[in-house]
């Protein structure tokens, strides 16, 4: 999977995820009641400069529709549809979702308001109250104009014929020969650099965003919940590399406050929250919705090799329950880090792992080959033919029926 777009481009570009970042430091937090959207239904663009950025963005949505990196899930497609409907405000029915497989935290608008969400978001979302805030923010930004208004900024600040040459490279990308995947829109990388927001956009659109959700009923503590598990997965991923977060590697790049973020949307959910009422959390519509492609969104996490944010997107997500599945990945990141020390405790996973009914029929097999190991060989054998029940036209189920005989 060529995901060197969402590392490189898209990430490093700026507009972004859970977005809810922004550049700057803190006491620019905006009361959520102060703001309303710019855009009701219906919003076409009138004068020469917004007609000509949604000209672009209309040939990268072409695009972006017809990449083969995007998950052709219709439940779960039609699932996050319905949830921008719900939290787009009042332009919302005119808005459109875009779900990429890229294992990375991020979420994108467009300034025509499209928007992409990558496949590492929902993974790390606890419930869908904390979704909404990502989408909520993402959606303000186009509600309150924001990317005219910089796109506004950087043709005042930049020479006329720089800004043209880089017009035309952002057509190149849009509309250069189509390859079928999100690696053709590499160059988008320059549109989201033009749409880098600065720290009173940012603020405007947390303070729109919270506002939309705690209006449709949602926890509006669920975006700073947002960020404190997502500062926990960069400094735990840093400290288990032994180096410093790496703000080059994620949204990070150009949101260098999270901490004052995180306290101004706490304080702005303190103004919102009524005492008393039941806010929707709804995670088991969210957790039904992601089901079918769970496994997956696990796997590309592990394959990834960075045992410190799977660990704690792990531990995140166990806060609501353990179960088989997260004890299996849990095994997984410890034994593909190849180190001897963490063996034992990657067989200790696998064997909490197959103590739920929900555990992957892999957890079965790595639970009888450590068992194996051990020397525990009828007990490895058991697990083994409970893994060939699980899967018996898996890959690899000669070699685990000689495994058995040996």
């Amino acid at each position: 999977m060529k995901a060197e777009l969402s590392r490189r481009a898209l990430l490093a570009g700026g507009g972004a995820t859970a977005a809810m970042l922004a550049a700057g430091t803190a006491g620019a937090r905006i009361a959520p009641g102060s703001l309303q959207p710019l855009i009701g239904p219906g919003y076409r663009p009138t004068d020469r400069d917004e007609l000509g950025m949604w000209q672009q963005m209309q040939r990268v949505e072409e695009e972006v529709a017809g990449s083969n990196l995007l998950i052709k899930d219709e439940g779960l497609n039609r699932y996050l549809q319905g949830l921008i409907g719900k939290v787009g405000g009042p332009a919302a029915r005119d808005m459109r979702i875009y779900l990429a497989r890229v294992p990375d935290f991020n979420a994108v608008m467009f300034p025509t308001g499209f928007a992409v969400v990558f496949s590492g978001l929902l993974l790390r979302m606890r419930d869908e109250a904390q979704l909404a805030g990502v989408i909520a923010h993402e959606s303000s930004h186009f509600l309150l104009k924001h990317q005219i208004r910089q796109w506004r900024d950087m043709k005042r600040r930049t020479d006329v014929l720089s800004f043209a040459s880089m017009l035309g490279g952002m057509a190149g990308g849009a509309a250069g020969i189509y390859t079928g995947d999100l690696a053709q829109l590499a160059q988008l990388g320059t549109i989201l650099t033009l749409l880098r927001y600065n720290r009173q956009l940012e603020a405007e659109a947390d303070a729109l965003g919270i506002k939309l959700i705690a209006g449709t009923g949602y926890d509006p503590r669920s975006m700073s919940e947002t960020w404190e598990q997502l500062i926990g997965e960069v400094e735990l991923s840093a400290r288990v590399r032994r180096k410093r977060p790496n703000r080059g590697y994620s949204i990070f790049s150009t949101h260098p406050a999270p901490r004052e973020r995180m306290i101004d949307l706490r304080q702005s959910a303190a103004e919102l929250t009524v005492p008393g009422r039941a806010y929707d959390r709804g995670r088991e519509r969210y957790l039904q919705a992601i089901g079918r492609i769970r496994p997956m969104l696990f796997d590309d996490q592990v394959k990834l090799n960075d045992a410190g944010a799977t660990r704690y997107i792990v531990e995140s997500l166990a806060r609501d329950g353990w179960n088989g599945q997260l004890r299996f990945v849990e095994g997984e990141s410890l034994r593909l880090q190849n180190a001897d020390a963490l063996q034992d405790r990657a067989a200790l996973s696998y064997a909490a792992a197959v103590a739920y009914p929900d555990a992957p029929a892999d957890a079965w097999r790595w639970h009888g080959i450590f068992l194996m190991k051990a020397g525990r060989r009828d007990e490895g054998r058991a697990a083994l033919q409970r893994y060939l029940a699980l899967a018996p036209s898996a890959p690899d189920a000669p070699f685990v029926r000689q495994m058995m005989v040996t």
